[in-house]
């Protein structure tokens, strides 16, 4: 995810993006992304989605990710860690039935 993380901010960088790049706006494109990977399944089920638009899909999952790395960066928080310590909360949440 290192890897993943520095690439993302180095396009940006060298793109002088950064100064516009506030937290607001990374919290809107993070869910205008998010639509346009819905937009993939109005009007069909899962499966015709899945087969008819797999490229786009892909494409729009991997902007909701550049983006909410982007605002990781901007507030300082480590996702790697955020995800694991989620994981946990919701281990005890809903803990696995035997």
């Amino acid at each position: 995810m290192k890897e993943m993380y520095q690439e993302i901010i180095k396009f940006r960088d060298e793109r002088g993006w950064k100064g516009n790049h506030n937290v607001k706006d990374l919290a809107i494109s993070i869910s205008l992304e998010a639509s346009e990977l819905l937009e993939n399944f109005q009007w069909k089920s899962s499966e015709e989605a899945i087969k008819d638009t797999p490229q786009n899909m892909k494409e729009e999952m991997a902007d909701v990710l550049i983006y909410l790395i982007q605002m990781a960066d901007k507030l300082d928080v480590d996702l790697e860690k955020e995800v694991f310590e989620k994981l946990k909360k919701n281990a005890l949440k809903y803990p696995v039935e035997s």
